[in-house]
């Protein structure tokens, strides 16, 4: 109801709400979320830094109470809460979230573990020494102004500022329907790729980017890659993902983790807090002691670890599952001309030179205006020093001020000001120094004069002049780059953090496992006595022994018949002479279960087989495909009858021919093709009849260009061609292969060798020997053989492995008891 004529408006609901709240977008968008593109301030930090400026809280002033500085804000130009424009005034102040502060603050200011600031009747602030720059010219016209919120009071519309500091400091804010942030750079790139598109307006952002290499967060961390600058330098819009810099320490044998640099805007405190409950749900493991070391040196995080902890992984589940890798979304949004638009690097630039050619112009202006000025009251000066005597006696003849001033403006053509100036002339004016002065002055104004037009006249000047201060502020308040950029990956794979290289891994009878690096163990002629391979204790030995790829699948078959799938690398490292760690640390083993048998390949292909062989001489084939999706749990890999073990499993092509080994010497030799695929659960069938107490011991596949290497568990052994040993149906009793005495000891193990192989042979005692195939004597099938490791009273060999030296790429390896 319009009270003032008695009408009445019909409005729809719909649309006065859609103009009610576009007004409303409107002035969150213009009026507080978003930052102008030339100063990069959002309103409320421009009136902070403005009423500290009018407040004269200078660098070179004491500091002074922020509830002052805050009173003043809230009362002439920010009517909101005094929270609002304290916590703005804070953030100014922090140079953990402010690349260069703008406030220089005294007392409590909050830190990087979140914690707040002191209510502001506590702390003091004052302008830094870089705010000035924002300020420079501030009062000589270079800006516009505007009423404040009651008209009260001018405010400025935009800060001159010297720098382009929407780049130099970022800017964060949510709007109406919109959002803006820009990361923080590095005050000497930003300035030179000003410079450079100064020079250069048909500059590329590629160009730029040669300089500006990216964003500078004030907590440094590394950037992974530069495709997200790109896409953001470029667009407008990007993600980059910045990373904690952490070091891996070791100290008496255990390793820790230590952090000394956080990703922008990340909590310390609750960062701590999240690794912890990682720990404590087990999602990640092989951490003993966490803690925060940090003081007034820097930051230092402490991750402990398990001295059987692989500090690589544990690193990079860090990075996966908490703030020590994080992404930074950018979004350039600024307001240009009070419109909201998504600007690229060269965008900005451009604005911000636009932006000052103007400052530099209307200063120009204004000084050129004072200079004139100045000039046209010398002129009227140097007037009245020419006609001193005349001058005095019009004035001593007037009979008031106003009548000598107009006598001056008529007798001498004198304008009212300089007549004025005439009359306020002191007397100590007239001496002969004094005039020298004033003749001087005047001539430099002349040449002020003239310099000040022909900058106004000439774009040239202008623009040597933003590249000379930009310059001046470059050398004055740059530093080096904090936050580093390196190589991306894509997702994080734990493989790419880990070597590749050939690794020998030993597991012992009581159930500890490690890896080392395969070369560790020089090779030695044959009879030789070994080197130390591993410290055990008295009740217990090594029993397995195989060497890998730390980037490959390794399968583990147990005596139980089930399977295991880890990567090379996830077996924790230690030192040679070191036990290891118990393998029911890293698989879900039951009681009595262990490991058997090793297979190690790169990829689960469709075309490949695995045999599997038992010690009751039972014999099964499955394709290598249905085991490439298994449970952390582990699966069943064969159905065992009762009091049967899993002996051996080969990877195949499904043609080859297959030799069973036994414990008393006997072997048979059948084709590959007489066992159908079967599937992953079935028991398989018959592959060899066993003599009484006897017990198949190995099972190698047939290669013609190879010899047959038995090795006995008395340090015996021999190579014999295949050729002597023909192919037999599935099922029978065998041949002999080996002449087993009470000196050789039984068969402990069988390999298919060349000469240019080498072997590793290891005792109950830990003893590790290298040999090379073309030093064993190669006899027929009944011969005894020559000694290939020397060994004590009570010792035996308890495993033997194959090292092939010419195919790098060999996929798969076993071991045996």
């Amino acid at each position: 109801m319009d009270e003032r004529n008695g009408t009445i408006l019909n409005v729809d609901i719909k649309d006065e709400m859609k103009r009610c709240y576009i007004d409303y977008a409107m002035s969150v968008i213009v009026g507080r979320a978003l930052p102008d593109v030339r100063d990069g301030l959002k309103p409320v930090h421009r009136r902070i830094l403005y009423s500290m400026h009018e407040l004269g809280i200078h660098p070179d002033k004491q500091h002074r109470k922020s509830a002052r500085i805050v009173g003043d804000v809230l009362g002439k130009y920010h009517p909101h809460g005094d929270s609002a424009v304290y916590d703005a005034m804070v953030r100014l102040a922090q140079d953990f979230s402010t690349r260069y502060p703008l406030v220089d603050g005294h007392g409590n200011f909050g830190s990087v573990d979140g914690d707040g600031a002191a209510a502001m009747r506590y702390t003091e602030a004052r302008l830094s020494k870089i705010a000035m720059e924002m300020m420079r010219d501030i009062n000589k016209n270079t800006i516009d102004y505007v009423d404040n919120f009651d008209g009260t009071e001018k405010e400025p519309s935009v800060l001159p500022s010297r720098y382009p500091n929407l780049l130099v400091n970022g800017s964060s804010g949510i709007a109406v329907g919109m959002a803006t942030n820009i990361p923080p750079h590095n005050l000497g790139e930003i300035i030179e790729g000003t410079i450079r598109l100064i020079d250069n307006p048909d500059i590329t952002i590629k160009e730029l980017m040669g300089v500006i290499k990216g964003p500078d967060f004030p907590t440094a961390g590394n950037i992974l890659g530069t495709s997200g600058i790109r896409q953001a330098y470029e667009t407008g819009r990007g993600r980059v993902i910045v990373r904690a810099e952490a070091t891996i320490e070791e100290e008496r044998g255990k390793n820790r983790i230590v952090v000394t640099e956080l990703p922008y805007q990340v909590n310390k405190a609750k960062l701590i807090e999240s690794i912890a409950e990682l720990v404590k749900d087990k999602k990640i493991e092989g951490i003993s002691d966490l803690r925060d070391e940090s003081d007034r040196q820097g930051m230092r995080i402490v991750i402990e670890l398990k001295r059987d902890a692989n500090a690589n992984i544990v690193l990079n589940l860090l990075y996966k599952h908490t703030k020590m890798q994080d992404t930074f979304g950018i979004i350039n949004l600024a307001l240009v001309d009070g419109e909201p638009k998504i600007l690229n690097l060269k965008e900005i630039l451009y604005h911000y030179v636009e932006f000052q050619k103007e400052v530099i112009r209307r200063r120009t202006q204004y000084d050129l205006d004072k200079a004139e000025a100045r000039a046209h009251i010398l002129e009227g000066l140097r007037i009245a020093l020419d006609h001193i005597d005349e001058v005095i006696a019009l004035i001593r003849a007037s009979k008031n001020t106003d009548e000598a001033r107009n006598g001056l403006m008529v007798k001498f053509g004198l304008s009212e000001k300089q007549a004025q100036a005439i009359l306020d002339m002191r007397l100590n004016r007239l001496t002969g120094l004094e005039r020298e002065k004033l003749e001087s002055e005047y001539v430099e104004l002349i040449k002020l004069i003239n310099y000040l037009k022909e900058v106004l006249a000439n774009e040239h000047l202008v623009l040597q002049i933003i590249k000379d201060e930009l310059t001046e502020i470059k050398t004055k308040y740059s530093d080096t780059r904090r936050t580093r950029i390196t190589n991306n990956n894509d997702e994080i794979d734990i493989e790419d953090l880990i070597q590749e290289e050939e690794v020998a891994v030993t597991i012992t009878h009581a159930g500890y496992i490690k890896r080392i690096p395969s070369d560790t163990y020089k090779s030695q002629k044959r009879g030789g006595k070994g080197i130390q391979g591993l410290s055990t204790r008295e009740d217990d030995f090594v029993e397995n022994l195989f060497n890998t790829s730390t980037h490959n699948n390794i399968i583990f078959f147990t005596n139980f018949g089930r399977a295991y799938k880890l990567k090379a690398y996830e077996i924790p490292e230690a030192g040679r002479t070191a036990r290891g760690t118990n393998i029911v640390n890293i698989l879900p083993l039951n009681p009595n279960e262990k490991i058997q048998t090793v297979i190690t390949i790169k990829e689960f292909n469709d075309d490949q087989y695995l045999v599997f062989a038992t010690k009751n001489g039972q014999i099964k084939k499955t394709k290598l495909s249905e085991f490439s999706s298994m449970r952390k749990s582990g699966i069943n890999a064969i159905n065992l009858k009762t009091e049967d073990e899993l002996m051996c499993v080969k990877l195949t092509d499904g043609n080859q021919k297959i030799v069973i080994v036994t414990k008393n010497g006997y072997s048979i030799t059948f084709d590959e093709n007489d066992v159908r695929p079967m599937g992953r659960t079935a028991a398989g069938v018959k592959a060899i009849t066993l003599r009484e107490g006897d017990v198949a011991v190995s099972m190698e596949v047939v290669d013609d260009d190879s010899e047959l290497l038995v090795v006995s568990e008395n340090g015996f052994g021999k190579r014999t061609s295949f050729s002597e040993y023909s192919v037999q149906g599935r099922g029978g009793k065998g041949i002999i292969t080996y002449k087993v005495t009470k000196k050789t000891g039984s068969i402990v193990g069988a390999k298919a060798v060349k000469d240019d192989d080498e072997i590793m042979l290891i005792n109950s005692n830990g003893i590790i020997i290298r040999l090379q195939v073309k030093d064993i004597s190669c006899t027929g099938r009944n011969a005894m053989g020559v000694t290939l490791m020397k060994s004590g009273e009570n010792d035996r060999i308890v495993s033997v492995s194959k090292i092939n030296c010419n195919d790098e790429d060999t996929e798969k390896t076993d071991m045996e008891e």
